[in-house]
């Protein structure tokens, strides 16, 4: 049979992180986190990474588990958050899916098959040294010879899809087409039940959203950033073109004022918000929970449970 796993999913400031941990109570289960950025250490308040006390004491995977200096890959985070859903399966209890970074959760699901390659790799390199050397031109027309159906959809400027695609080819002697076609025909390796928590209307999470931001500066994450970049994190790292880490970077380089990254961060997290609202909706197995002015986490748990109970999850 086919693991069954649960996914709490929703734009950022719905609540994901207190309902995960209310299911986790109801079902005997552990957290999952699926962010792209909570992943790393010392970066707790502006990736809004759940504390001990919202713990609870339920044991949460995949936070602050790599140097803010690395640069993860959808295939290394699937890699290693696979590895702690089959131990928690392995171990009777449930895992509980909780996050906001949608390709991530949906190669999860399916458990996806990446082709070969890597950052650092020799065949990405001698690729990377073509393109610098040669120019995308000659790469994506190179590409077309190969499949034609993936150059189509690429333009000069996707010089990393470009690489990608050849990359898959040389390595694999599949195109890129043929692999991901394979891997939509791939059954899932996960029965998901998906919970979506999201607002009634769309002015409240622009404004829960605004709160949390202004919480984030309250706690320190100018700090944050600081002890960052003390600790001898290069301005450049991936790390700190997070939303909240790039503006308050700013602000440390005297580039903008403190009030202006508060706005470029609510506007951005806003903007964010939007686009995950906009790939989650295209999954229809999701099954959704909308909040009033403020989340009742109580009903909502008493929601979900007849939604799970017909799920087949007791």
């Amino acid at each position: 049979m086919t693991p069954k796993i649960l996914c709490v999913v929703g734009p950022t400031a719905s609540g994901k992180t207190k309902m995960g941990v209310a299911l986790a109570k109801a079902y005997n289960g552990e957290v999952v986190s699926v962010d792209s950025m909570q992943i790393y250490r010392g970066m707790t308040i502006g990736t809004a990474a759940p504390t001990p006390d919202e713990m609870e004491g339920i044991p949460h995977h995949m936070i602050a588990v790599a140097d803010p200096g690395e640069s993860w890959s959808v295939a290394r985070f699937c890699e290693m958050a696979d590895g702690c859903i089959q131990d928690i399966l392995g171990r009777g209890k449930l895992p509980i899916l909780v996050g906001g970074t949608g390709l991530y959760l949906d190669a999860l699901v399916r458990g996806t098959d990446f082709a070969s390659g890597s950052a650092g790799g020799e065949t990405r390199t001698m690729l990377q040294n073509r393109m610098a050397q040669e120019g995308s031109a000659v790469l994506l027309e190179e590409l077309r010879t190969i499949d034609p159906t993936a150059a189509e959809k690429l333009h000069l400027k996707d010089e990393k899809r470009i690489i990608r695609a050849l990359e898959v080819y040389l390595e694999t002697g599949m195109t890129i087409t043929e692999h991901n076609r394979r891997t939509r025909q791939t059954p899932p390796k996960y029965d998901a039940v998906y919970i979506g928590l999201d607002f009634a209307h769309r002015q409240d999470l622009r404004d829960r959203i605004d709160r949390r931001v202004d919480l984030m500066v309250q706690q320190g994450l100018l700090q944050e950033v600081r002890t960052l970049l003390s600790s001898g994190l290069p301005r450049s790292a991936t790390a700190l073109q997070a939303i909240g880490y790039k503006q308050f970077l700013a602000v440390e380089e005297g580039l903008i004022t403190e009030q202006e990254a508060v706005e470029e961060v609510k506007l951005r997290s806003r903007q964010y918000a939007k686009r995950q609202l906009t790939w989650l909706r295209r999954n229809k197995d999701i099954h959704w929970l909308y909040w009033e002015k403020e989340p009742i986490f109580s009903l909502a748990l008493q929601k979900a449970t007849e939604i799970l109970t017909a799920e087949g999850l007791r």
